[in-house]
């Protein structure tokens, strides 16, 4: 038999020595979130799937697995045609849908007759966000973090940037959870993954760390934007080695300027965005501001912003959460530049 059911810890473990990893589920739930460099080859597409239920609710189950064999067909014909033509015969796909069930079990037969040696995820996606699940708590543990502090604009995801080019273990938060993690934080153009998909790019990224060398990592709040850092690792991170980052106030404001130049480039987004602090800072406060960015003095409320509203914020929470933060080594490069932070990082490096 060339079809092979395997558990998702197996799957997990062995990802590496699949030829391909399909994801047979509908472009809207392999959007929400998959396994690591899977492939959508849907079974059915999102249309195809709307369609099959109404018809399993509206007429009858044997109507809507008949008009569904005859689209899952079609679809897994077209995908051979297009991917599979030209692979060898020692090919050896990982296939999974929702639960392990039909749509991936249809694919799985037609690979496996046509002489393929096919594995397919017992309960499938569920299975694996069940196991993704189980995991992250023991591997959050495993590593030793040094959490890069420092109030905003002091440049903790430039020097993160410089430690990964470095050779340095670094797990990016902000990065994968496509927010810079303030009020303010929102890139525009670049939404937010689900919560799932969050999980499963932490995970993966842990994963592939050496537990023998230390990992970066920001100094981040529970959540970052609108997601939630994994409560495992969250509490691990405030319970380790700090860094305290620092850079003079004209360097942080001349910082912010060039990493929210989109802000800059588009005033009424920025006001747009001030909106939001307005239960935290009053109405007055920030119609002033969003009035200043009217009249072209973006730089003076980002000055504003950083040392009458952030500042303050951070300095109470980091010292109310961060355990090592009384006792971190200071680490201050010579200024905002690329170059200075890549000579930090070397430094920091250099005594680990």
């Amino acid at each position: 038999m060339n079809v092979r059911p395997v558990p998702a810890g197996e799957a997990i473990e062995r990802l590496g020595e699949f030829g391909t990893v399909i994801d047979a589920r509908s472009e809207d739930e392999y959007a929400l979130d998959r396994l690591p460099g899977a492939l959508n080859w849907p079974s059915l597409n999102n249309e195809e799937r709307k369609l099959i239920g109404t018809l399993y609710v509206q007429v009858n189950p044997f109507e809507a697995r008949k008009r569904g064999a005859a689209l899952v067909a079609a679809n897994i014909a077209r995908h051979i045609e297009r991917e599979v033509i030209d692979k060898p015969r020692d090919w050896q796909p990982l296939v999974y849908c929702w639960r392990g069930g039909k749509r991936s079990g249809a694919m799985a037969l037609v690979l496996g007759e046509i002489g393929f040696k096919v594995s397919v995820i017992e309960g499938g996606y569920k299975a694996f966000r069940t196991a993704v699940l189980a995991a992250l708590p023991q591997l959050a543990a495993k590593f030793d973090y040094r959490v890069v502090c420092g109030p905003t604009g002091s440049g903790k995801t430039r020097l993160l940037h410089a430690l990964a080019e470095a050779g340095a273990q670094v797990l990016d938060l902000e990065a994968l959870a496509s927010h810079r993690s303030s009020v303010l934080g929102m890139v525009p153009g670049q939404p937010q993954p689900g919560q799932k998909r969050f999980d499963t790019l932490v995970w993966d990224q842990l994963r592939l760390f050496d537990a023998a060398r230390p990992v970066f990592v920001e100094s981040e709040s529970r959540k970052v934007g609108n997601l939630a850092v994994p409560d495992a690792l969250i509490e691990r991170m405030r319970s380790s080695t700090c860094l305290r980052l620092e850079l003079p106030d004209d360097e942080r404001v001349a910082l912010l300027m060039e990493d929210y130049d989109f802000f800059v480039k588009d005033q009424a987004l920025f006001c747009d965005r001030l909106g939001a602090l307005t239960e935290l800072r009053g109405k007055a406060v920030v119609q002033g501001w969003q009035a200043q960015v009217a009249a072209g003095e973006t730089e003076a409320v980002v000055r504003e912003l950083l040392l009458k509203h952030y500042d303050p914020g951070y300095a109470s929470s980091i010292r109310r959460n961060f355990d090592g933060y009384a006792g971190a080594k200071t680490v201050a490069p010579t200024n905002r530049s690329a170059q200075s932070m890549a000579e930090l990082a070397r430094e920091i490096l250099a005594g680990l």
